[in-house]
């Protein structure tokens, strides 16, 4: 940079306030979308323990209705049967779950019916476990057996008839 007839020469610093430039908007698009996208989607909401939440997605609808007539609808809701116990896996798992339904949704690559996954489906037996730990140990102590799954044969417990 120097200074010629009384103006700033500055076109040797050409190529590194143009890739600057680049960069700040690259940034500031990724950041403008991914806020319009939050905001939008009711992204704060999923934050909340609200059941509502859930049915922000329409392909979610059925499965709330069914949950708020469960027999689990006064004492769980989602995030109890769909996240882990603790606060940095429940918010990890959300924030998983909330990027990659997002993603699925927004570019219509999902089964219909919508499917629980490995991942989740342990997390939903881990839950019924913790919540029902004293039936599970009764039934595995009799039968002898450690590998019993809940969500198996109970999987419309919390979402009948949906």
């Amino acid at each position: 940079m120097r200074l010629r007839d009384g103006q700033i020469d500055i076109s040797g610093m050409r190529a590194p306030v143009t890739k600057a430039a680049v960069l700040g908007a690259l940034i500031g698009v990724g950041l403008g979308i991914g806020l319009y996208t939050f905001v939008y989607a009711k992204g704060a909401s999923y934050l909340t323990n609200d059941p509502a939440a859930c049915a922000n997605c329409h392909v979610m609808n059925d499965h709330y209705h069914a949950w708020s007539r469960s027999s689990h609808h006064s004492v769980a809701t989602c995030n109890d049967c769909h996240t882990p116990a603790n606060v940095v896996g429940k918010y990890v798992t959300k924030a998983n779950n909330g990027f990659w339904h997002s993603f699925a949704f927004t570019t219509g690559h999902f089964p219909e019916p919508i499917r629980i996954k490995g991942y989740n489906k342990r997390i939903a037996e881990n839950s019924c476990r913790k919540c029902h730990s004293e039936l599970v140990d009764s039934i595995e102590s009799h039968r002898g057996q450690e590998d019993l799954s809940c969500v198996r044969c109970h999987s419309a417990v919390g979402h009948p008839n949906r």
